[in-house]
């Protein structure tokens, strides 16, 4: 059976795997390779009232900056460790990661459980 095709949401939900960096100075911060940094800061926040085709358009052109930046993942990790509530931070909208933080939250509550529940099954076997 075919599988549909996964949406961007779906695609940018899964947990990023860690990529070797250049070599950078250690000492650095991330933000410093970032590619946004010498692009429109307009791109990837929204204006106000912005038609809900052209903010789409938006956060697409955005998202392809963002695949092609070496600190991705540093700036992902750092838009959910924050909360980032605006914009498009590392290839993901502000929906998209509170989508993978409610993601994260119910499968620490899953493994939380699990963990429970293995402790008890041990101690009682």
């Amino acid at each position: 059976m075919p599988q549909p095709p996964l949406s961007s949401l779906q695609v940018a939900a899964v947990p990023a795997q860690r990529v070797p960096t250049r070599d950078r100075d250690q000492d650095a911060p991330w933000h410093t390779e970032a590619v946004c940094r010498r692009d429109e800061a307009g791109l990837f926040f929204a204006p106000s009232k912005e038609p809900t085709a052209a903010r789409l358009s938006r956060e697409e052109a955005a998202k392809r900056v963002c695949a092609r930046c070496p600190v991705m993942v540093e700036c992902r990790e750092h838009a959910l460790l924050q909360p980032e509530p605006y914009g498009v931070w590392g290839g993901l909208t502000a929906a998209e990661r509170r989508v993978v933080l409610a993601r994260r939250r119910r499968r620490d509550v899953e493994l939380q459980k699990a963990a429970r529940t293995g402790g008890s099954i041990a101690a009682a076997g």
